[in-house]
């Protein structure tokens, strides 16, 4: 956040977060958080289990049969900034992407409450019927990290008891944007389809439900620096739109 920004609640924060594969969240600089920054918002990125941001423990308490503690965290690490006064409910744009875009599929379902927007990138929201389909060449290596619903009952129930596309249901959900890429062979085009579709089906709210599907990429988004900060700038177009623009009225 840029320097004097007051810490009132009065700020938009975009929280951003991952919690998979024991993947950690480590300090760095990205020169394209400050488009945000320099109009004022805060950049908060949540460091919750499933990564291994505090050690290879904090990995295994966020994985298998015990997911939903990413998700609980990326809530609690929400309610802590807007405590200290780094947002306010309503106001903060959640955004995460792959098996980040699970977690904002789940959070959506949880706490649709607490957002003012949530940006998923290639969400992987379909995880019960991905996870039961073995024709999928990316399937059986995912085992270990989310459970075989097809051999374990156990993990069968737990996953349809998270996956977010399973989940959705009639509430108020805010302002959403799931993109996807055509031909992407980690999370495929149509999770987010299924996902937005059923949004727009069952939400109360009246709030967009958007869907861009890249024609021309894979998992990793647009090809090229600029089409890849294209992409970037769409994302935080529809964060700022929804928190300060005309979704927000």
């Amino acid at each position: 956040m840029l320097k004097g920004t007051p810490l009132d609640g009065s700020r938009p924060l975009l929280l951003y977060g991952y919690g998979a594969y024991g993947i950690p969240q480590e300090a760095s600089f990205s020169i394209r958080n400050l488009s945000l920054v320099d109009r004022g918002w805060i950049w908060a990125i949540a460091h919750i289990r499933g990564g291994s941001d505090k050690g290879w423990g904090w990995f295994l308490e966020g994985r298998g049969s015990k997911k939903i503690n990413t998700f609980t965290d990326f809530i609690a690490c929400a309610e802590h900034l807007i405590a200290d006064g780094y947002g306010e409910a309503g106001r903060i744009a959640a955004y995460g992407g792959s098996a980040g875009g699970m977690l904002m599929g789940a959070i959506a379902n949880l706490r649709p409450d607490l957002w003012g927007a949530i940006i998923a990138a290639v969400p992987f929201v379909d995880v019960l019927n991905t996870m039961s389909d073995d024709t999928l060449p990316l399937t059986p290596p995912e085992w270990p990290e989310w459970g075989n619903p097809l051999r374990d009952a156990a993990a069968h129930d737990y996953i349809a008891s998270y996956s977010p596309y399973d989940n959705v249901s009639e509430q108020a959900y805010p302002p959403i944007l799931a993109t996807g890429g055509l031909s992407d062979p980690r999370v495929t085009w149509w999770e987010p389809e299924k996902w937005i579709a059923r949004l727009r089906e069952r939400s109360t709210s009246g709030a967009p439900m958007l869907l861009k599907i890249n024609m021309e990429a894979g998992h990793g988004g647009a090809s090229g620096r600029f089409d890849f900060l294209k992409e970037i700038a769409l994302d935080y177009a529809f964060a700022v739109w929804a928190i300060e623009g005309e979704a927000a009225l």
